[in-house]
């Protein structure tokens, strides 16, 4: 439309500045994103291969070497080259991050037999020789800061992003392993290479015109979350944005797998009511994994291969419908199962690619392009805006114009009343289950601490320990290969369970509901039916139907972005009132260390407990009222302004674009009908 704006002329006037701003505000690149989760070893990098075709990408094949960096994936449509650009965290959250290192080294000098402190000493040992070798032993943080250790990244002492530049895939995947990979069998001392994994935020692998990336972007997540509080928050931010999640394991123990899905229960919150995703895609991996067969023909082994497929599906799909948990955020039809073979897809030794399934994950990454909302939204953008130019060129018409701009307004007027209404039914419900949810959380408040203040099976030492840093870290800690403690959470559990199934109706995921139960996508001027009686300004009308649609594509992205926020307002409110608790028991310090901060946080929730959990309620209730006047405020004024701009202007001169009207027009009238063919992928 850059065309169009350049043609304009440069006189100030109302319907001027109204028609450069739309042409501004024309969106067209907003990606989708799919989410990959599995554990160390589940093929995971093997898969996106396969599924985008590069087969020498991702490294994959050693178990040693995990992937300990998100990595995103997408396509490279301005060059023919694979890039990868690298984002550091800060220096500052690097240094904060060496001081809890090395305190939680020094607080535990002493590593008794106890597991969880072997492997949470091992992990910080990895991670700082990855970076310093074994230089790093009795220095402080700010002697670990000094430049000299970065030598090789300037860009991170420069707060800038790294980009690598290669002409093969392979060629970057080998450039890109030193900041993607933690490799524990990379020799030992001074002969160590470095490995800057630590020191990554997350890295973006682009690949040159791969057209299942156009629009998508397929990201590559470490486990449930990072000890590192940058790393941890683009985590979340990541997982509650992706459309979709592949949760990949290995076909063998699929449905027995207790790592990937407990992967799977405790990011279930995140991805549904505090995320967007539609789907979960389950995915068995290696499914030509064959062993002690007594028919070795090709025959026999690709029957074998479809047996334990089939049986594989059954029982994840068994397994999928005992979890209540995640059921309270994603239905049946949102689950599906896939048994893959990245290999046999590649290598065609037992099975055809159709037979591997590979081929169906990349027909639904075609199907997130061709489904593409953008590509839409910006032609019925720029089909209004040229039908509004033209039809501002015809001066005939003020009578009607005044007749239709009443009737529009009564239309506007009649349509916003039914949107207040059916919000205003939604606070209600909201309240009445939320206040459920803070009686609920009153009485079992302390039995829940009670059990998160002293498990079972884990030693005083070692839970002293574990304690310790949860406090530090204002009430959450992610142990090594251990589920997150998250105190907030439990404190916040009796309300979100409350409000889940009310908050799961008011703002669905699933692809063919919408918010507010759809009252703000049946809104409509009724622009259909005056067109048929007021043809002398059936251009305007056009404008004004391109417009509703905008803006309600509009306001679905910001309910969608919104109610992420309005989910996790009860957890964050929790953790507000806890702060000032938390800060007490990290103090401690001495023999009865453990006692105190137990005492300090129990005493602290049972005195507080008659105002925390109303004062959580309460949040989650302005968070959702100041949503619902942003909605009421957008449908007024928007279409207010876009009803006067449109029939009540003078008489302006506007230059003739009548050919390129008709043309975009076709391809309007042809992107509406596949869409009215295709079932909607996204918001």
């Amino acid at each position: 439309m850059r065309f169009v704006q350049q043609r304009l002329p440069n006189q100030d006037s109302n319907i001027n500045r109204f028609l450069r701003n739309k042409i501004s505000d024309l969106e067209t690149d907003k990606r989708v994103l799919v989410g990959v989760f599995g554990k160390t070893g589940a093929g995971k990098s093997s898969l996106i291969n396969a599924v985008i075709g590069e087969k020498n990408l991702l490294p994959s094949g050693s178990i040693s070497a995990c992937t300990s960096v998100m990595i995103k994936v997408e396509a490279n449509m301005k060059s023919p080259k694979y890039e990868a650009d690298i984002e550091f965290i800060t220096k500052e959250e690097w240094k904060d991050e060496l001081w809890s290192l090395l305190n939680f080294l020094g607080d535990n000098a002493d590593v008794g037999n106890d597991q969880d402190e072997e492997e949470d000493y091992r992990d910080i040992d990895e991670k700082l020789s990855a970076v310093y070798g074994e230089e790093w032993r009795n220095k402080s943080a700010d002697d670990l800061m000094d430049n000299k250790y970065f030598k090789e990244i300037p860009e991170f002492l420069q707060s800038k992003r790294k980009i690598l530049t290669c002409e093969s895939a392979k060629e970057l995947s080998a450039k890109c392993v030193k900041y993607t990979k933690n490799d524990s069998k990379d020799g030992d001392g001074k002969d160590r290479k470095r490995w800057y994994w630590p020191l990554v935020k997350c890295v973006t692998v682009r690949v040159p015109k791969n057209y299942l990336l156009q629009h998508v972007t397929i990201v590559d997540l470490p486990g449930t979350g990072d000890r590192n509080k940058s790393r941890d928050e683009m985590w979340k931010s990541v997982v509650e944005s992706c459309s979709t999640v592949w949760i990949v394991t290995e076909l063998n123990r699929a449905a027995a797998e207790k790592e990937t899905w407990e992967i799977l229960k405790s990011a279930s919150s995140i991805m549904g009511n505090g995320g967007e995703c539609q789907q979960i895609h389950f995915i068995c991996t290696k499914s030509d994994n064959i062993e002690d067969s007594d028919d070795s023909s090709a025959a026999g082994v690709r029957a074998l291969i479809f047996k334990k497929n089939m049986k594989a599906k059954e029982e994840v799909n068994k397994e999928f419908k005992k979890l209540n948990k995640v059921k309270k955020h994603f239905g049946d039809d949102c689950f599906k199962v896939f048994t893959v073979s990245s290999k046999e897809f590649f290598k065609k030794r037992h099975l055809e690619p159709d037979e591997t399934e590979i081929p169906k994950l990349q027909e639904f990454l075609q199907n997130l392009n061709d489904c593409h909302s953008e590509t839409f939204n910006y032609v019925s953008g720029a089909y209004g805006i040229l039908s509004l130019i033209q039809g501002a060129r015809h001066t005939e018409v003020a009578g009607k114009k005044n007749e239709v701009c009443t009737e529009l307004n009564e239309n506007k007027r009649r349509e916003c009343y039914e949107v207040q209404k059916s919000m205003n039914d939604t606070e209600i419900a909201f309240r009445k289950y939320l206040s459920k949810g803070v009686e609920n959380s009153k009485k079992t408040c302390q039995e829940k601490l009670e059990s998160n203040l002293n498990p079972k099976g884990v030693s005083g030492r070692g839970f002293h320990r574990i304690l310790k840093c949860v406090v530090r870290n204002h009430g959450t800690y992610k142990p090594k290969n251990k589920k997150q403690i998250n105190l907030n959470e439990t404190l916040a559990s009796c309300l979100t369970d409350s409000i889940d199934e009310e908050f799961r109706k008011t703002f669905p995921n699933e692809r063919k509901c919408k918010p507010f139960n759809g009252v703000i996508n049946k809104f409509s001027l009724d622009t259909k039916s005056l067109i048929e009686r007021f043809t002398d300004v059936k251009l305007q009308l056009i404008f004004l139907k391109t417009e509703e649609i905008k803006m309600k594509t509009k306001l679905n992205k910001e309910i969608r972005d919104r109610k992420k926020k309005i989910y996790n307002s009860l957890t964050e409110r929790i953790e507000k009132s806890m702060k000032e608790c938390y800060e007490k028991a990290a103090g401690f310090k001495g023999e009865d260390t453990l006692k105190n901060m137990k005492e300090t946080i129990m005493k602290h929730v049972l005195s507080s407990k008659d105002i925390m959990f109303e004062q959580a309620k309460e949040e989650m209730l302005s968070r959702l009222r100041d949503l619902m006047d942003y909605i009421l405020k957008t449908l007024e004024e928007t279409m207010q302004k876009s009803i006067e701009l449109s029939l009540k202007t003078d008489d302006y001169p506007l230059p003739d674009f009548e050919a390129e009207l008709e043309e975009v027009q076709k391809y309007y009238n042809d992107l509406k009908k596949r869409q009215e063919e295709e079932t909607p992928q996204i918001w």
